[in-house]
């Protein structure tokens, strides 16, 4: 297939002109064959066995908690009591966060060594590792083998959660970065109904089937690691970091399906000279630069209200608003595919109108949205006893937060971490904005269970001041990012940091700033042939 030519993609707001152009909405339309293949390989090996992961484990948990209580019958002649079981379970779900923890971490220096779509491919060894250690737990007879798979494929998600939308936000053109961003939270929301479409009786959810659920993440590991190594790197990594101006360009030909690109080479170029050192900094390094500290607030407070906004609540409570409805308990599987769908339908819908309604509105609207669902929810979970039709009410509130989620904060905290930050930051800022959300993911597992014991329906009170306090904080200090380079997003926040741009370079690296000329002259030496043949310092 000819990818260097612009192929249409079906996009609600604007058509594909074939010359290339422009549709009504008046947005360059960039959609090559490359961009659109590294965006969905990129997303369903990555992404999507995060979302994955993330539902996988419900199906079968029944048969999960008898695996467990057999293996410890037979190792030590009597059966586990309750509360190890429910400990043995607890450490089983909730170690995948552990996991994702450790690969935020250890993102950083990966990203730098090997570069973003190398780093993708590599880490489907902890993919396919993982998922032989699950799928082989059963026949081995080792429920410790299913713990440590879950925190490998913990470590593949904390990497992949950071590597692709790195790697997104670099290989799109910024009027489709928004885009093209969200395909990252649309991929999660696919695994999840996919999870939980596999999990059905008919298919893995038996006793005798359960392992193959998770020997079934190779699958798209696989073909991640066949297709991927065949698209280009990102060329903003490859000019700005490997200072080579030849491949850099026949990467932008590529992905933006045209010859011409020295526009974009200058664009990028421009960012350098203006931010006059690409040497990436660490994490210290960039806590310390008073330039991003509105940045990382930003990503700092959208990272926590993804996770503590209180979708994970919602999904405990799922089966029991259901059941309280009156579906029988064997329908209830296929009732909560709705969820799924719905989930990756706003997904979806949020991709398509992200690039005309831009970042912030998605962003503060669907926290409103969940404000005003939650207290609907609380109040009808209160009253379901009393009045027959509240249960429900109740089934519409679900759906109306799980769509509110994923139009606006189920995605676009991923796009925006790709947004804020220099090409010499982003590494550090995707180690921090990762460490926060796994963190959040762990607190929330953890807490969850007391918080609802202790305030019972009205613990969605405690989420939806969450979503107030978010969106609060996005009306009085995000501004729109949509259709606007790197450098005009730092020119946004400099009067905030109360900092020139001039002011911002001289402090990235302090007492190591050279004199512009000479960084330019250096910068130029390095990728005029293609070569580094004199790096920046």
């Amino acid at each position: 297939m000819d990818t260097s030519r612009d192929l249409p993609l079906p996009y609600l707001l604007c058509w594909v002109d074939p010359r290339g152009g422009t549709g009504p909405a008046g947005q360059p339309q960039n959609w090559s064959g490359s961009l659109i293949v590294a965006s969905l390989t990129g997303a369903f090996g990555s992404s999507f066995l995060y979302g994955y992961n993330l539902s996988v484990v419900n199906a079968p948990a029944g048969y999960i908690k008898k695996f467990y209580n057999e293996t410890w019958e037979r190792r030590y002649g009597f059966s586990v009591d309750e509360g190890t079981l429910t400990l043995l379970w607890s450490i089983t779900v909730s170690i995948f966060a552990i996991g994702g923890l450790v690969g935020a971490i250890i993102v950083t220096p990966i990203v730098k060594f090997f570069g973003r779509k190398c780093t993708l491919v590599l880490n489907n060894v902890f993919a396919v590792a993982a998922a032989l250690l699950m799928s082989l737990s059963l026949l081995a007879g080792s429920f410790e083998m299913l713990i440590l798979g879950r925190i490998i494929m913990g470590v593949d998600a904390g990497i992949s959660l950071s590597a692709l939308p790195m790697y997104l936000s670099e290989i799109s053109p910024k009027e489709i970065r928004g885009s093209l961003g969200q395909v990252t939270a649309i991929f999660i929301c696919i695994g999840v109904f996919i999870g939980q479409v596999l999990g059905l009786p008919e298919i893995f959810g038996q006793e005798s089937r359960w392992p193959f659920l998770f020997g079934a993440i190779i699958v798209p590991s696989l073909i991640q690691v066949v297709i991927l190594p065949f698209l280009p790197e990102s060329p903003r990594y490859l000019l700005l970091e490997k200072h080579n101006r030849r491949k850099a360009e026949k990467a932008f030909q590529r992905f933006l399906g045209k010859e011409d690109v020295s526009r974009e080479i200058e664009e990028v170029l421009a960012e350098s000279r203006a931010q006059r050192n690409t040497k990436l900094v660490s994490v210290v390094q960039l806590l310390r630069t008073r330039a991003v500290r509105w940045q990382i607030l930003t990503v700092v407070v959208t990272m926590g209200c993804y996770q503590l906004c209180g979708l994970n609540a919602i999904w405990y409570y799922t089966n029991n608003i259901f059941s309280e409805s009156g579906i029988d308990g064997e329908t209830i599987p296929y009732v909560t595919l709705s969820t799924g769908a719905v989930e990756t339908l706003a997904a979806v819908s949020s991709g398509l109108v992200i690039e005309r309604l831009g970042r912030r509105p998605l962003l503060i609207g669907g926290f409103g949205l969940m404000i005003v669902f939650f207290a609907v929810l609380t109040v009808s979970l209160t009253l379901q006893n009393t009045v027959h039709w509240l249960p429900y009410l109740s089934i519409f509130c679900i759906l109306a937060i799980i769509a509110s989620f994923c139009i606006g904060p189920g995605g676009i905290p991923f796009v925006l971490t790709g947004e804020l930050f220099q090409q010499s930051q982003r590494p550090a800022a995707f180690m921090i904005a990762g460490t926060v959300n796994w963190l959040c993911n762990f607190a929330v597992g953890l807490l969850f269970p007391f918080i609802q014991a202790g305030l019972q329906t009205y613990c969605f009170l405690v989420f939806a001041g969450v979503c107030f306090a978010g969106a609060a904080y996005l009306f009085f200090v995000l501004p729109e990012t949509k259709n606007k380079t790197f450098h005009e997003i730092s020119q946004a926040f400099a009067k905030r940091n109360k900092e020139t741009l001039e002011m911002q370079e001289m402090n990235h690296y302090p007492g190591e700033r050279k004199p512009s000329e000479e960084q330019e002259s250096n910068f130029t030496s390095s990728v005029d042939n293609g070569e580094t043949v004199k790096g920046i310092v």
